[in-house]
């Protein structure tokens, strides 16, 4: 318990210095890629999730899904997943799933968590993705764009993704 404390203390310290560095580039290219990082500790309804990513045009074999669990627990293996165990004290990543997930230049990342959660917030800030999404409550160096919403109404977040994205141009 306090070690996983003092764990999540030093993450935090790491990451505040890494987001002192952010730059805000972003492409102007069309969305055709997709990943998906979801806090399954509080929304667990992803295939609602993804259906209307696919309904609003995104294929299916397009998106890419990461999911978060606060607990170590028995896990869907459809979906790659990890927790905090999974990074280290210095904020590596040892799961391969989840260095592939970073490393994949995705035209637009949804960062589907409203409570800022350390290995989160790691995975979003250090992932390769052309155009980032979340929600306002998450610190705002992160995210190129955010709604403000909870994670509760996917679809208000959805809607309100996509009219922006017509808007920008970028679907």
């Amino acid at each position: 318990m306090f070690l996983d404390f003092l764990k999540k203390f030093l993450l935090k310290r790491k990451l505040k210095q890494a987001l002192s560095f952010i730059s805000d580039n972003f492409s102007l290219n069309k969305i055709k890629t997709v990943g998906l990082v979801i806090d399954e500790t509080y929304f667990s309804d992803k295939e609602l999730l993804l259906q209307q990513l696919i309904t609003e045009g995104i294929k299916k074999q397009d998106i890419t899904l990461l999911l978060y669990h606060d607990k170590d627990k028995k896990r869907d293996t459809n979906f790659s997943s990890f927790s905090l165990k999974n990074v280290s004290w210095s904020g590596d990543v040892a799961n391969q799933e989840i260095i592939d997930f970073k490393a994949n230049n995705f035209d637009l990342l949804i960062s589907y968590y409203d409570v800022e959660k350390v290995p989160l917030v790691l995975v979003t800030q250090r992932s390769k993705a052309l155009f980032k999404v979340g929600f306002s409550t998450i610190d705002k160096r992160i995210n190129h764009f955010m709604i403000d919403t909870t994670a509760e109404q996917s679809t208000i977040f959805i809607q309100e993704l996509f009219k922006y994205l017509r808007i920008l141009n970028k679907i």
